[in-house]
């Protein structure tokens, strides 16, 4: 299936871009969107309902045909020692204690029966996770990405994506960030080097035809 993502201005230089599409066992990774970033009274949350509401449609699509489905939130103890120095640069993350609702799936999109819920420390939902040993288990070729935030944790994990072998697909509505232009700018970004952007609908008909 050919379905670049075609921004208002120009696409970029030749022989960037080109479209991976999906392979024969994608799975859907929804990634942190938990009460603290689906709250936009919080320090770290944002209005992201149409967010939800796209991720909502590739769960319900992803749970027909049977396909993997997996959770990253973000929990630090109280000590802060698991936090690193990315507390000490973003000291919002303070608010993602562990045992506390901040740090729990948004109900919309609560996770079901099996479906598993990662625990990261950092942006990647690779780095320092069994999230690999999952993928392999299950033959997954194509990891389809949704949450937030487009700029941190869907830019550094669809970067991890493709340097793990994955196809990687990121469906632009199904996707957020706190500002507009980071949004963009990491779409254009994510298009140009990592994986194919494209929209919810583009996956569920890919899934529908397949």
């Amino acid at each position: 299936m050919d379905w670049p993502y075609d921004p208002d201005e120009d696409s970029g230089p030749d022989q960037f871009g080109e479209s991976v599409g999906l392979g024969d066992r994608p799975a859907l990774l929804v990634v942190d969107l938990i009460n603290a970033f689906t709250d936009p009274s919080t320090g770290l949350g944002s209005e992201v309902g149409d967010v939800l509401d796209e991720t909502e449609r590739l769960l319900a699509a992803f749970r027909e045909q049977d396909l993997p489905r997996y959770f990253t939130t973000v929990a630090y103890q109280d000590s802060y020692g698991d936090a690193g120095r990315f507390v000490e640069k973003v000291p919002a993350l303070k608010e993602l204690r562990q045992g506390t609702e901040a740090v729990e799936v948004d109900e919309q999109i609560a996770p079901e029966n099996d479906e598993r819920v990662i625990l990261k420390k950092y942006a990647s939902a690779f780095y320092g996770t069994d999230l690999e040993t999952e993928l392999t288990t299950h033959r997954v070729d194509t990891l389809v990405l949704a949450g937030v935030t487009t700029s941190g944790c869907i830019r550094a994990t669809a970067v991890d994506s493709l340097q793990h072998g994955y196809r990687t697909i990121v469906p632009e509505d199904a996707v957020g960030d706190r500002e507009e232009g980071p949004h963009r700018a990491n779409l254009y970004d994510i298009n140009a080097k990592y994986g194919d952007v494209v929209t919810t609908s583009d996956v569920i008909d890919y899934l529908d035809d397949d």
